[in-house]
C-alpha cells in the first residue's frame, strides 16, 4: 500500500483532516444499529421472569417455580425450551452474518444495515403478536437475522468513516448503543411487569420495533464509506466523500492508500480462502479468539438472565427487575469511560485492567453465593447481603463495559485489510453469535449443575483471556487500517508469519526507517 506508517506509542501515520460534524452525525446514526442487539439482550431475561409470559408459553417452568417453594434455587428455571427462546436468535445471527458479508461487500455497508433493520422489524411484530412457542421462536429467528446483518456492517462502517486517531472513540459508539438498548429494555420490563391483565410481555417484545425503525430509516440517509465506494468503482464519489468526512481538500495521501488497498482487494477472488494465508494468521486468530473470550467473560449470564439470576439468588420479582435496571445503568456509564480513554490509554491497557477487575468480582460473587446457598441451593438473603451481591456484580459489569464489551467489537473491526475485511468481520460476528448461543442455551443447566462454581468457571476463563491479551495483542490505537500490517510485522510472535514480500515497498522502507530512528518509541509487546 502506498505511503508508510510510524508505529509507536503515539499512534500511526496521521492523515490531514479533522473530526467533522458530518462524520460525527453519520457515526451516531450508524451506531444505532447496536440498539437492536442491546434491546434484545435486555428484553429476553425480563420477559422470561414474568409470570404471565411463563404461564402462557412455558407452563412447566411456571409450575415448577410456583408449586414447589423448596425447589433448589440453582435449578429453579432450568428448561431447555425456555433457553431456546433466548438462544435461537443468536444461531440465526450466526448464519445471517455470512450472507451479510456478501451484501456488505457488493452493495455497501448501509444496505446491510437497512436489511437488518427491516428483518428485525418483522421479527418484533411476530413476537409481540405471538400465540404459541412456534411464533415466538420464528420471531426470534427473524430478530437474529437482523442482528447478524447489523453486527456485521456497523463496526466496519464506523472504523472506515472515523479518522484513525479517533477510531476507537467513534467505534465504541456501537457498544454504547448496545448498552443503551439493554438499559431501555430493563426499564421497559420493569414497567410492563406491572401491567394488569398479563399482557405486559407483549409490549416489551413489540417495542423492539422502535430501535429497528431507527436504524432502518437512519440507514437510508447514511453515505457510503470511501473504502466501499472505491471498492465498487465509484472513484470520483469516493474522493468527494473523503473530502467531506475529513473536512479538507488535502486528501491525496489517504486516497492513494485507499486505492492501493482496493487494488489489492480486487486481486482477491476468494476472500474466504485468502484469509487462511499465513500473513493473515494474526488477524484470523483475533477474529476467532476475541469474540470467543468475550462470551466466556460470563457477561451474558448477567445481561440475558439478570432478572432470573437475581430471583434465583433470593430477590423478589420487582427487586430482580430493579437490580437489572441498576446493572444496566452501570453498563451505560462505564462505556463512556472507554469512549474517552480508548484512544489515549490504548486497547491493551483497558483489556488488562478490565480483565483483572472482572476476575476479582467473579470470585467474590461466587464466594458470597457459596456462603449462603452452599450446594443445596436453599437460603434467604438479607437486604444487606443482597446489596453486596449487586454491588460486586455492578463492579464486574463496569469492568466489562470499558474493556471486553466495546473492545471485543472494536479490535476485530479495525485489524483486517480491505481485501478480507467483510470475511473477517463475518467470522468475528459468527463466532460471537455461536458462543452467545452456546452460553445462552447452556447457562441455566450449568447453573443447576455447577451451582456457585459457575462464577469460578468464568473467572478461570478471564485469567486465560487476560494472559492471551498480554502476550499476543499489540497496541493498535491511532494506526490507519491500511497500515496495520506493520503492527503485526513488528510483533515478537506474529511477525514470523509475515514476510517482507507481503508488505509493499513504500511501507517496508518507512517501517525500517522508523525502526532505526524511533526504537525508543516503538510499542513493546
Amino acid at each position: 500500500m502506498a505511503g508508510g506508517a510510524i508505529v509507536n506509542t503515539a499512534g500511526g501515520k496521521e492523515y490531514p483532516g479533522k473530526l467533522t460534524l458530518f462524520v460525527l452525525l453519520t457515526c451516531i446514526v450508524a451506531a444505532t444499529g447496536g440498539l437492536i442487539f442491546g434491546y434484545d439482550i435486555g428484553i429476553s431475561g425480563g420477559v422470561t421472569s414474568m409470570d404471565s409470559f411463563l404461564k402462557k408459553f412455558f407452563p412447566d417452568v411456571y409450575r415448577k417455580e410456583k408449586e414447589d417453594q423448596n425447589t433448589n434455587q440453582y435449578c429453579k428455571f432450568d428448561s431447555q425450551i425456555l433457553t431456546t427462546f433466548t438462544s435461537s436468535l443468536y444461531l440465526a445471527a450466526l448464519i445471517a452474518s455470512f450472507f451479510a458479508s456478501l451484501v456488505t461487500r457488493a452493495f455497501g455497508r448501509k444496505w446491510s444495515m437497512f436489511g437488518g433493520g427491516i428483518t428485525f422489524l418483522v421479527g418484533a411484530a411476530l413476537n409481540g403478536a405471538a400465540q404459541n412457542v412456534l411464533m415466538l421462536i420464528l420471531g426470534r429467528i427473524l430478530l437474529g437475522i437482523g442482528v447478524g446483518f447489523a453486527n456485521q456492517s456497523v463496526p466496519v462502517y464506523l472504523s472506515e468513516m472515523a479518522p484513525a486517531r479517533l477510531r476507537g472513540m467513534l467505534n465504541i459508539g456501537f457498544q454504547l448503543m448496545i448498552t443503551i438498548g439493554i438499559l431501555c429494555a430493563n426499564l421497559i420490563n420493569y414497567g410492563t411487569a406491572k401491567i394488569k391483565g398479563g399482557w405486559g410481555w407483549r409490549v416489551s417484545l413489540a417495542l423492539a420495533a422502535v430501535p429497528a425503525a431507527i436504524i432502518t430509516v437512519g440507514s437510508l440517509f447514511l453515505p457510503d464509506t470511501p473504502n466501499s465506494l472505491i471498492d465498487r468503482g465509484y472513484d470520483t464519489a469516493a474522493k468527494d466523500m473523503l473530502r467531506r468526512i475529513r473536512g479538507t481538500d488535502d486528501i491525496a495521501e489517504e486516497y492513494n492508500d485507499l486505492v492501493a488497498a482496493s487494488e489489492d482487494s480486487k486481486q482477491i477472488k476468494n476472500p474466504w480462502g485468502n484469509i487462511l494465508r499465513p500473513k493473515y494468521r494474526a488477524q484470523l486468530t483475533m477474529a476467532i479468539l476475541i469474540p470467543f473470550f468475550q462470551q466466556l467473560t460470563g457477561i451474558n449470564v448477567i445481561m440475558f438472565y439478570a432478572p432470573v439470576l437475581f430471583r434465583t439468588i433470593g430477590f423478589g420479582g420487582d427487586a430482580s427487575l430493579m437490580s437489572a435496571v441498576i446493572t444496566g445503568l452501570v453498563n451505560v456509564f462505564a462505556t463512556f469511560v472507554s469512549i474517552f480513554t480508548v484512544d489515549k490509554l490504548g486497547r491493551r491497557k483497558l483489556f488488562l485492567q478490565g480483565g483483572s477487575q472482572m476476575l476479582v468480582c467473579q470470585i467474590v460473587v461466587g464466594t458470597l453465593i457459596a456462603i449462603k446457598f452452599g450446594t443445596d441451593g436453599v437460603a434467604n438473603l438479607s437486604k444487606t447481603y443482597s446489596a453486596f451481591v449487586v454491588l460486586f456484580i455492578c463492579i464486574y459489569v463496569a469492568g466489562f463495559a470499558w474493556s471486553w464489551g466495546p473492545l471485543g467489537w472494536l479490535v476485530p473491526s479495525e485489524i483486517f485489510p480491505l481485501e478480507i475485511r467483510s470475511a473477517g468481520q463475518s467470522i468475528n460476528v459468527s463466532v460471537n453469535m455461536f458462543f452467545t448461543f452456546v452460553i445462552a442455551q447452556a447457562f441455566l443447566a450449568m447453573l443447576c449443575h455447577m451451582k456457585f462454581g459457575l462464577f469460578y468457571f468464568f473467572a478461570g476463563w478471564v485469567v486465560i483471556m487476560t494472559t492471551f491479551i498480554a502476550f499476543f495483542l499489540p497496541e493498535t490505537k491511532g494506526v490507519p487500517i491500511e497500515e496495520m500490517i506493520l503492527v503485526w510485522k513488528s510483533h515478537w510472535f506474529w511477525g514470523r508469519f509475515i514476510s517482507d514480500s507481503d508488505i509493499h515497498v513504500g511501507n517496508l522502507e518507512m517501517a525500517n526507517g522508523n525502526n532505526n530512528k524511533n526504537n525508543s518509541n516503538k510499542t513493546v509487546v
